[in-house]
């Protein structure tokens, strides 16, 4: 689709300029989307522990991580009342209950934030690829214009 004015060597450039910042947009899209995976990782994590600890109940003994693949065991005296981490570094008591519930919302969130990161990152690949597959005719035909001339 060659723009209406412009030179195919002006429209060439033109793709060229909107490929780099659609290519950086593609890399952008997949580092959020990893980000978001690792935070779905972390929160399904935290959801199998709470549901092993309701298993095991009070007094189970634990390992501990404390660093450096390092451990101490510990003895469960309640679990009761859980910290939960809501954002921006603040941290609440819930239940166990409203923990696992909290905990189960944030993961459809963030399943839904990293959906629509795909979707548009599959977007952008489209358009990466007409654009690709536009340069190249225009190359085509500028090596074909200039072997003509």
């Amino acid at each position: 689709m060659e723009k209406k004015g412009l030179s195919p060597e002006e429209e060439l450039r033109r793709l060229v300029a909107e490929l780099q910042v659609l290519e950086e947009l593609a890399n952008s899209l997949q580092t959020r989307i990893g980000v978001i995976e690792a935070a779905i990782t972390e929160l399904r994590t935290a959801q199998r522990t709470l549901e092993g600890l309701e298993k095991e109940g009070v007094e189970s003994e634990l390992l501990i991580p404390i660093g450096g693949s390092s451990f101490i065991t510990a003895r469960l005296q309640s679990i009761e009342k859980i910290v939960v981490g809501v954002g921006a570094g603040v941290a609440v008591e819930k239940s166990l209950e409203d923990a696992k519930k909290s905990i189960s919302e944030r993961i459809a969130t963030m399943e839904r934030a990293r959906d629509a990161y795909r979707a548009r990152l599959g977007e952008v690949l489209k358009r990466l690829q007409a654009g690709r597959d536009r340069a190249q005719a225009l190359a085509s035909e500028l090596r074909r214009w200039g072997e003509g001339a």
